[in-house]
């Protein structure tokens, strides 16, 4: 059975949550504050942590920064607005995804089993995956159908397609293929996403691969 780890300070969503976890044969296991998370994680080794960033005792963001030193567990944050700092400065810390209150059940669902999918095979690589029309070989950078990217394009679509169905963040990928320096540049990546999908997706308007989180950053939808 998959562990999951949830974490919130709210009585009623960790009653919920976990009657909702457990009738989907999950074992669920439950904290409401920070310094508990932090100490059930050590002790039971969770397969994925859903972490409400509202703590009462320590900040998400602190607990994040907590589970990265020692563990790679996927963590699935809730937050309480569309595009707030809090949610961008957790994918930062190392989140892998963010769910917005008040959320479906299904919506949290999903990502939870793409978070563990991403997880059971995430020391296999895929060299080759499809978009479109075509077909892409990350390993001796081909695309089919003759297209052809610059360095800059294949260092944001490798970034994206290594990760798929995980929200990359804008601070992530300026940070990874710009530098440092050019964090709020987020203009140049909005130009070489909209390159991306004009070389790639099928209706680049409507684009069902690269996929834009607003004002958070970009996900590959396989």
């Amino acid at each position: 059975m998959t562990k999951i780890l949830i974490v919130d300070d709210e009585p009623q969503i960790l009653r919920a949550l976990r009657i909702n976890f457990a009738a989907r044969h999950y074992e669920v296991a439950v904290a409401a504050d920070g310094g508990s998370a932090l100490r059930q994680a050590a002790d039971w080794h969770p397969d994925l942590v859903v972490l409400d960033l509202g703590l009462p005792d320590i900040e998400g963001i602190d607990v994040i920064h907590g589970l990265r030193g020692w563990s790679q567990v996927p963590i699935i944050v809730l937050t309480g607005r569309v595009g707030s700092a809090d949610a961008v400065s957790a994918l930062d810390a190392g989140a892998d995804d963010y769910v917005t209150k008040p959320f479906g059940l299904d919506e949290l669902l999903a990502r939870v089993r793409a978070a563990t999918r991403r997880a059971a095979v995430q020391q296999v690589e895929t060299p080759v995956v499809r978009i479109g029309d075509h077909t892409i070989n990350l390993t001796d950078k081909t695309i089919s159908g003759g297209v052809r990217l610059t360095p800059t394009e294949w260092h944001l679509l490798e970034l994206l397609l290594r990760n798929p169905e995980k929200l990359v963040s804008q601070r992530h990928m300026l940070t990874e293929v710009w530098g440092a320096t050019y964090v709020t540049a987020t203009h140049y990546l909005r130009q070489y996403m909209a390159q991306l999908r004009r070389k790639l997706e099928r209706d680049p308007a409507h684009p069902v691969h690269l996929i834009t989180e607003p004002g958070m950053g970009y996900r590959f939808r396989p």
